[in-house]
């Protein structure tokens, strides 16, 4: 059953796969790779650049709550291109900057384009074009996200060693440019013939289509707000401050590193399983309950002191980085209906978005006044408890509102 729906829904799988692989060209993952070299270029010191980092990310959060909402007015093989296009542009504008006070700028439009509307014009495809097996659409379309950040940070660092970094962010942007003619040619048939799916949209609660402004006004968004948030705030500090939590476990970089790609399997297992689980048992019955591996991994990292501690860390991490890859998407279409999800989407966008520039910051901060790393994974999984516990609370309540 499943090769037939993989067979029969190839072309718009990989479509989505594709969007969410490009993303990577404006992960933190991904542009961390060259901030060596950017902060050598300009002069920045560690402080600046996060500051920069900060500010660009947070822009772009901002304006991603009015871009998101294009995907309720065009369609996929319009705006996709576009998106890739403007992608290129931002990743030649990182290659031939001559100016420290653009920085910002670039980093805005690489995280707009990149990790802001190129993944959520995939996701919001996946949720719209999928009602029954929205699962698994959503967990093989979010396997270019465990592809890029698997595949993607070997092969710039090796050629970042034979390569002026200028020349590999022209590279980023061939790539980027090189996903055009390949999206069109796979969407040359789009599974909804209409943008915004109006021949059958799927409802929400209380059997109704939701907009954006409802959608705000409504407890349950906000109960959901915790746990998009919290993800990508510390699991991005997390990778952020790899080489000080390498320090503080006295285990080397490399050591650290080696675990990733241990990580990267668990999540695609993680993200194939929860599609699976999804379609079979809804999404009120596991959403609640995706945090709670992370909070795990926070204890442990803060326990540990052997690298099969760490090991066990990065397996819980994994878990919950695969579920979060299709549960949460799944969310906003079953509870709010598909007819508006790219505008209430764009909204989660912005705050998963936000989250990142937040995240490496607020820890870096604690770091510089003295509460240690470890310490504030115990704070940080106490967070996700809390996340948990409000979730859970939303879900039980208005689940019972979803139109069967």
């Amino acid at each position: 059953m499943r090769d037939t729906f993989l067979f029969k829904n190839a072309p718009w799988l990989a479509a989505g796969a594709l969007l969410t692989l490009l993303s990577s060209f404006g992960q933190t993952f991904f542009i961390s790779i060259f901030a060596a070299e950017i902060q050598s270029e300009f002069g920045l010191s560690h402080g600046a650049w996060g500051g920069i980092y900060a500010l660009g990310t947070t822009a772009s959060a901002i304006v991603m709550v009015w871009a998101g909402g294009l995907t309720d007015k065009f369609r996929v093989r319009t705006l996709g291109p576009t998106v890739l296009l403007l992608l290129a542009l931002a990743c030649l504008l990182m290659a031939f900057n001559p100016f420290a006070v653009l920085l910002p700028l670039v980093i805005f439009a690489l995280r707009l384009f990149g990790q802001g509307m190129t993944s959520h014009i995939a996701i919001v495809a996946m949720a719209r074009w999928f009602s029954a097996a929205r699962g698994r659409a959503l967990s093989v379309s979010a396997l270019g996200f465990s592809a890029g950040q698997a595949v993607l940070p070997i092969i710039f660092v090796m050629l970042l060693g034979v390569m002026d970094w200028h020349l590999l962010w022209v590279m980023a942007a061939v790539i980027s440019v090189a996903g055009v003619p390949i999206l069109q040619r796979l969407l040359r048939k789009e599974r909804t013939p209409q943008s915004m799916a109006s021949e059958n949209p799927s409802l929400g609660m209380e059997g109704r289509y939701w907009k954006r402004f409802e959608a705000l006004r409504h407890p349950l968004f906000w109960c959901m707000v915790p746990t998009v948030l919290g993800p990508s705030a510390f699991n991005t500090a997390f990778f952020f401050h790899q080489v000080h939590f390498a320090e503080l476990k006295q285990i080397t970089h490399i050591a650290l590193v080696a675990q990733f790609p241990l990580y990267t399997a668990v999540s695609v297992g993680a993200m194939l399983l929860s599609g699976w689980g999804l379609d079979k048992l809804g999404t009120p019955r596991l959403l609640p309950f995706i945090q709670v591996p992370m909070i795990a991994a926070f204890i442990i990292f803060a326990l540990a002191q052997s690298t099969l501690m760490i090991t066990l860390g990065f397996i819980m991490l994994g878990i919950t980085a695969g579920a979060g890859a299709t549960l949460p998407g799944a969310f906003w279409a079953e509870f709010y209906g598909t007819k508006f999800i790219g505008s209430i989407k764009a909204l989660a966008t912005a705050v998963m978005v936000l989250g990142s520039a937040i995240g490496p910051g607020i820890t870096g901060v604690m770091i510089d006044y003295g509460m240690g790393l470890e310490a504030q994974f115990y704070w940080i999984a106490g967070y996700f408890a809390l996340a948990t516990i409000v979730l859970w609370i939303g879900v039980c309540k208005y689940a019972p509102s979803l139109k069967a």
